[in-house]
């Protein structure tokens, strides 16, 4: 769980994106890739400590991998109407 504020909100961002980019049609490994990309960037520009990024794309690529995370709200509804 990440309790720094800076690497909040840089989750936040990257997750944000993540789901933007599913439902434009992306595919997983572009999606990674997106991530990759921004994790990088955060090392190249020393934003956070070297510990705060590491839990951070460990926490961006849990979230990449629960595929609950990408379900849209309607679908969720329908299941839960026929229940």
């Amino acid at each position: 769980m990440l309790q720094h504020s800076q690497s909040i909100r840089h989750y936040q961002k990257i997750t944000d994106n993540m789901v933007d980019l599913w439902r434009r049609g992306y595919k997983f490994d572009e999606i990674r890739l997106h991530m990759d990309g921004y994790v990088s960037c955060l090392r190249q520009t020393k934003a956070l400590e070297p510990y705060h990024i590491n839990r951070l794309e460990e926490e961006s690529t849990s979230f990449l991998r629960d595929p609950s995370n990408f379900e849209s709200p309607t679908m969720l509804q329908r299941e839960t109407d026929y229940y």
